[in-house]
């Protein structure tokens, strides 16, 4: 609830210490439950992009976004939480002249943001997000600059989902698969993604030598995902073999053990049945 005494200066300063209070609050309860240290920290725009890998930019002029969909700073991430709100009182000052503005009814120009997914990076107007947030607002204009990227936004909340996703395009890179295909391969363990593209590399290898001519890698992606992966994923899956597992996951064990159990890189019902044996529980 917003407090209002009829006193602009007043209220701005009270403003600014309720929200530097639930900035510790939220630190706090962050340790007492033993969560990472960047749980609450606002994430950093260079790191997203680097991580999901930048295609191009679309300017898309003045626009009217939501206030919690900000979540990120180009160049301020030290400065406030990810509810921005202030990490230390040395932005008090001029949080409070912006914050006295407002309540006098001043209009507040736009910010200016960068898109990915759905989320909004504060290039210019770090301050004016925070005030937002601190007044209960659920909305905000800002002039938005859409940034494209190879893999999908969806699924960060926090730095950690960034080395999944890193891992996830460099395994595009080097299996450049498309659409559904693209959707299908999903591994827990962001190391995964690298044996995979190992596996698909060695099964593109084999294909090559067998056919005698030249396959790309969009090629190669392309025939692994309809002739091996989900010929392979079927059989597992009629099988009952690692229901809680992912496709990906379920086709990196099934593959694994199969080359140990005859080392040939065939497929039978055969195998699939004793491999249904081995599986884990």
């Amino acid at each position: 609830m917003v407090r209002d005494t009829g006193f602009p200066v007043s209220d701005a300063g009270d403003d600014f210490a309720r929200q530097r209070r639930r900035a510790e609050y939220a630190r706090l309860i962050a340790w007492l439950r033993r969560e990472p240290s960047d749980v609450n920290t606002v994430l950093p725009f260079d790191d997203v992009v680097a991580a999901l890998g930048r295609v191009g930019e679309r300017r898309l002029g003045l626009r009217i976004i939501e206030v919690a969909s900000i979540v990120g700073s180009v160049d301020r991430s030290e400065d406030f939480d990810r509810r921005f709100r202030p990490t230390s009182s040395r932005l008090r000052a001029r949080w409070e002249r912006i914050a006295t503005a407002r309540r006098r009814g001043e209009p507040m120009p736009p910010i200016s943001v960068y898109r990915v997914g759905s989320m909004h990076f504060v290039q210019d107007g770090h301050h004016r997000v925070s005030i937002a947030y601190a007044q209960g607002d659920r909305t905000i204009d800002a002039y938005v600059t859409e940034i494209v990227t190879k893999v999908p936004a969806e699924g960060i909340t926090g730095r950690p989902d960034l080395v999944h996703k890193d891992h996830f395009r460099m395994f595009l890179a080097r299996v450049p698969l498309h659409g559904p295909a693209q959707d299908a391969i999903r591994v827990s363990d962001p190391w995964g993604y690298a044996e995979l593209a190992e596996a698909v590399e060695a099964w593109g290898f084999r294909l090559i030598q067998e056919l005698g001519v030249h396959l790309t890698r969009e090629d190669v992606a392309r025939r692994w995902y309809e002739e091996e992966f989900v010929p392979v994923v079927a059989m597992a899956r009629t099988a009952g073999i690692l229901p809680s597992r992912t496709d990906a996951e379920v086709y990196l064990w099934i593959a694994g053990e199969r080359y140990r159990l005859v080392r040939r890189h065939v497929w039978n019902e055969e195998i699939v049945d004793e491999l249904r044996g081995r599986a884990p529980r």
